[in-house]
């Protein structure tokens, strides 16, 4: 890969960025900061501070071309094919389309990268940015050589979507390779209950449903406590030592329970954030449920390590660990942006960037798992690559008002299947059957997922179960437990090039048409 043409260094956030010289080979250097291209890596080293590297490739661009990118972590609605608009912030990697040619080529960088690394594309080049603060200020890397990131250069494949696999492949392959997928499928209680009023007796219903709708396939489902069983509430944080007092008093005994049915029992926690005053907290950070802790300090990575230890004694199988990226930086992934967080506060360890520290954290949380499941939501795809069993890739689908089901489940699912079983399990969020919701619709987004072979969740509404709906959920669940269309070839959006959410696909050999449009078409004020 050629080298690139220009670097430039940045030791504060609020200092200019700064030109480097070339001071030998491919080596540059200016602040007391030193770049080095060794093709394919990236090495940083700084004496004192460094936040911030730009590396410039000039290789000109059609006008014509239309964009791809990535997403910080979840996506939101908000991947697409753009045209060029070179203040775009592209996460992880690009790739350009020229309509002319139709030919796909891109970059990107491998996954487990030292600093959160993105692209930006005008007409005349491209360059890659990479964010080595600690927090929001500079790291202090004592003179150590980083590699910041392993770059990739992607050739066509013969269509956009071949590229991608492709592109999404090479990212992935210093990863161990994986095991035989097994399919996930199961109950998740979310989009009816949503953390609230439910007890063990409506959890013991959602995993009888599930076993009944999984009609004997020899898969077994899984069936998933989700936010609200903890003392603290929706939206909360631990301690993690037991459930909510007179409603869940025995949460082993619960999982047992659900073993009994037939189900695998999972379980959601929020790691880094604490009812407890005078833990080992990040600075500023409290949202009002607990405050904020910092995976940069050794005790916390004890009691994450201490709760999944907890989860497995307690007999669960499937471990959903959620906002740690949310309480790292205070932002979701729409407004971490180029600054990532807010200005002015650092992590305990300020001699590691905080790409170090979030994947040692999820190094620790793989370990502590040992064979439990792990589903990473709210959590940053390219470092969790490898260390979560299942990605949860869109933001939350929705059992109140089906647009975003549409906006969030259907986008995700088309522009981040190629991760799926490269980097994890991808899980575009749950299937909702409640009655606030059209079946209709929901129905067709079960057919997409249970086909993708990726991750279904159901959320039942005992309130919502018919005859029809019975019927039509154990078929989806169990083509999903049978691996839906990936013995005949997957799935593949058809028109997603001009479509957010793609109504045509390509199924096995079929050609399936989605409408995911409600009689009045998209509402603009249900984002």
């Amino acid at each position: 890969m050629n080298e690139p043409a220009k670097v430039f260094v940045q030791a504060t956030f609020g200092d200019s960025l700064a030109e480097a010289s070339r001071s030998t080979g491919q080596t540059w250097t200016a602040a007391g900061i030193e770049v080095s291209w060794n093709d394919p890596e990236i090495v940083v080293s700084a004496i004192r501070e460094v936040s911030r590297v730009a590396l410039r490739w000039e290789q000109p661009l059609a006008p014509e071309v239309l964009v791809l990118g990535d997403a910080w972590e979840r996506s939101y609605g908000d991947l697409q094919w753009r045209h060029l608009q070179p203040d775009r912030l592209l996460p992880w990697y690009w790739l350009a389309h020229d309509r002319r040619t139709g030919t796909t080529t891109g970059m990107g960088v491998d996954v487990h990268p030292g600093a959160f690394c993105s692209w930006t594309v005008d007409l005349a080049g491209v360059t890659l940015w990479l964010d080595l603060r600690n927090g929001g200020g500079p790291t202090r890397l004592g003179g150590r050589s980083l590699v910041a990131a392993v770059v990739r250069r992607f050739e066509d494949a013969g269509t956009p979507w071949l590229t991608l696999q492709g592109a999404v492949e090479s990212m992935s392959s210093r990863l161990p390779a994986r095991p035989e997928p097994v399919p996930v499928v199961g109950a998740n209680n979310w989009y009816y209950a949503y953390g609230e009023g439910f007890d063990e007796k409506a959890v013991l219903q959602d995993a009888a449903t599930v076993v009944e709708l999984a009609d004997g396939h020899p898969v077994k489902p899984f069936s998933v406590v989700d936010d609200g069983w903890n003392p603290g509430g929706n939206g909360s944080g631990g301690p993690w030592e037991s459930g909510i007092s007179g409603i869940f008093d025995d949460m082993a005994g619960t999982a047992a329970a659900i073993k009994a049915l037939g189900a695998r029992p999972g379980l959601w926690f929020r790691p880094l954030l604490s009812r407890e005053s005078g833990l080992w907290g990040r600075q500023g950070q409290n949202d009002g449920f607990g405050r904020a802790l910092d995976p940069s300090y050794p005790e916390v990575l004890d009691l994450v390590r201490a709760d999944l230890q907890r989860f497995r004694d307690w007999g669960y199988e499937l471990v959903k660990h959620d906002f740690s990226t949310y309480d790292v930086f205070g932002r979701f992934g729409p407004a971490m942006g180029a600054r990532l967080t807010d200005n002015g506060w650092q992590l305990h360890d300020t001699s590691r960037t905080t790409a170090e520290i979030v994947l040692a954290f999820y190094r620790e949380l793989r370990a502590a798992a040992e064979d439990v499941v792990l589903i990473g939501c709210n959590t940053v795809g390219h470092l969790a690559a490898g260390l979560v069993d299942i990605q949860r890739t869109g933001d939350d689908t929705s059992g109140r008002d089906w647009e975003r089901t549409r906006k969030m489940g259907v986008n995700s699912l088309a522009f981040r299947l190629p991760q799926h079983n490269r980097f994890f399990t991808l899980d575009a969020d749950c299937v909702p059957c409640t009655p606030q919701t059209p079946w209709a619709l929901n129905r067709q987004f079960l057919d997409l997922v249970a086909r993708s072979g990726s991750a279904l969740f159901v959320s039942v509404d005992p309130a919502a179960r018919t005859e029809r709906t019975d019927r039509e959920l154990s078929d989806g669940i169990r083509l999903a437990l049978s691996g839906g269309d990936a013995a005949r070839g997957g799935i593949e959006p058809l028109d997603w090039l001009v479509n957010t959410t793609p109504n045509s696909w390509r199924a096995g050999g079929d050609e399936i048409r989605y409408d995911w449009s409600q009689p009045w078409g998209a509402d603009p004020a249900s984002g």
